[in-house]
């Protein structure tokens, strides 16, 4: 007579804890490549593959949520083209301008900075909000990708590199870089416990994306009280002309705004969840 031994599944803390090694591994070797070749990190080349790796993943995550859902095929690729191509636009226009010194401070000049920062917002999230489009795609979507995308933001970690280096001042740069490596380390945990148990990780979801915008809120904020400009209150040295200069202008110019959208993507889906699991629990 054999008996058959089975190992027991991993626990979820275990499978979560080893997803947030691998992130900090992953971020230590972001940060020790910066700090290591700084001019490299001047020239754009870390910066231009992290945003095309970020877009890729944005772009095939959104055509694998559409394929979920129950749209045919041609308005499937209608919707895709409808979010990428002003995504894209959007993208390359914040680039040239940032290449072109557009987001540089000067004397007397209305701050462009904010402008990039505010109004794709303004334009972008409500409709984010209210479209029955989205909330289709919403719906379809597994909660823990649009957690596990943001990743990405240990990249942030960029501003203390910055610090260490003498070429930003830490009244900005620690929080701000603090911050975003943060929230990116917990993303891919939180998103872990999500997809093992929706229903029951749903506020843990909610709050790192809480800690997410409050992150983004507080850079920003500090960001245009210590840049020289109309709105500078606070005087630090190094001053925080970098980040008007490219290619690190590209993180609040277009990282900042898009991460906040896909956090409202996010607590979006996460209510949808709740209603949804209402409503089948009545049925």
């Amino acid at each position: 007579m054999s008996t058959t031994l089975t190992r027991p599944a991993p626990a979820p803390r275990t499978g979560a804890m080893l997803l947030f090694i691998l992130a900090v591994i992953a971020a230590a070797c972001w940060l020790g490549i910066n700090f290591t070749f700084p001019e490299l990190r001047k020239t754009g080349i870390p910066s231009t593959a992290t945003r095309l790796l970020i877009d890729a993943a944005i772009f095939a995550g959104l055509w694998l949520g559409l394929a979920r859902t129950q749209l045919n095929q041609s308005a499937r690729i209608a919707t895709w083209l409808a979010i990428v191509i002003p995504l894209v636009i959007w993208q390359i226009v914040v680039w040239w301008i940032a290449i072109e010194g557009g987001f540089r401070a000067r004397l007397g000049a209305v701050p462009a900075l904010p402008i990039a920062i505010i109004l794709p917002l303004l334009i972008v999230l409500p409709v984010l909000l209210r479209s029955r489009r989205i909330a289709t795609i919403l719906d379809a979507t597994p909660p823990h990708w649009l957690v596990g995308l943001q990743v990405y933001r240990i990249f942030g970690g960029i501003f203390l590199v910055a610090w260490a280096q003498s070429e930003l001042g830490g009244v900005f740069a620690l929080p701000a870089g603090t911050g975003d490596v943060l929230v990116g380390l917990l993303a891919l945990p939180t998103a872990y416990l999500l997809y093992l148990a929706p229903r029951e990780n749903r506020q843990r979801a909610i709050a790192w994306n809480i800690l997410g915008i409050l992150d983004l809120v507080t850079a920003i904020t500090i960001g245009f009280l210590s840049s020289p400009g109309p709105l500078q209150l606070i005087v630090q040295n190094p001053p925080s002309t970098l980040l008007g200069t490219y290619p690190t202008v590209l993180i609040p110019a277009f990282a900042v705004p898009l991460s906040l959208m896909l956090h409202a993507l996010s607590l979006r889906q996460l209510a949808r969840l709740q209603r949804n699991q209402a409503l089948h629990g009545q049925a």
